[in-house]
């Protein structure tokens, strides 16, 4: 049993540690970088995309000179994406669960994963644009870039708790089954063994 609990230990750790980690740094290439926003406004990003790219991964980068904390319900940005005459994406970016990461001159950068893009429709160049919130509020963003990478895959949304869930299953576990064998060996001690020094006492 201190085998199989230690392998569902394992799982858990691979699905909820490994596996959000590999989405995150391992899936696919970058296909580039494309700025939206900065000291002279807003801007759009025309990128070809090829169906052989699919699915793609949009990832916005944030900068903003003071740090503040994201929230589900207030969007900072809104980001659409159209090809040719249709509408694809049309996304609030609200940063939520986003630790900043160190900017340039004291800045606070945040990051996100927004949406994917799949499949491809490889007729019209892809046109991305992005534009500021009410909801942003005082928040004034330095500069806004857009990360595309080919080839990626999105995280399953039930994969990290079904993790965590294993990780404590196979935790609590085996320490359980660690402690019975104690409990065992000290109820059920192992015979005493006569040998040469037990006869020398006699």
């Amino acid at each position: 049993m201190r085998f199989f609990f230690l392998v569902v230990l394992l799982a858990g750790l691979a699905l909820g540690i490994g596996y959000p980690l590999a989405v995150s740094n391992v899936s696919g290439y970058e296909i580039g970088t494309f700025t939206l926003l900065d000291g002279d406004g807003e801007r759009s990003a025309e990128v070809a995309i090829a169906p052989s790219e699919a699915p793609v991964r949009i990832r916005i980068a944030m900068q903003v000179a003071e740090r503040f904390v994201p929230t589900r319900d207030v969007p900072v940005l809104r980001m659409t994406v159209r090809t040719g005459d249709q509408m694809i994406l049309e996304q609030a970016v609200t940063f939520d669960g986003v630790d900043p990461e160190a900017g340039p001159a004291g800045s606070f950068l945040y990051k996100d994963d927004v949406a994917t893009i799949d499949p491809v429709d490889g007729g019209d160049n892809y046109v991305f644009s992005v534009t500021r919130t009410v909801g942003g509020g005082n928040l004034s963003p330095s500069r806004v870039e857009l990360v595309l990478n080919a080839g990626a895959f999105d995280l399953h949304p039930r994969a990290v708790p079904i993790g965590y869930i294993l990780i404590m299953t196979g935790f609590v576990g085996f320490i359980a089954m660690v402690r019975r064998r104690r409990r065992l060996d000290r109820a059920n001690p192992p015979p005493p063994r006569w040998g040469r020094g037990d006869r020398e006492k006699e």
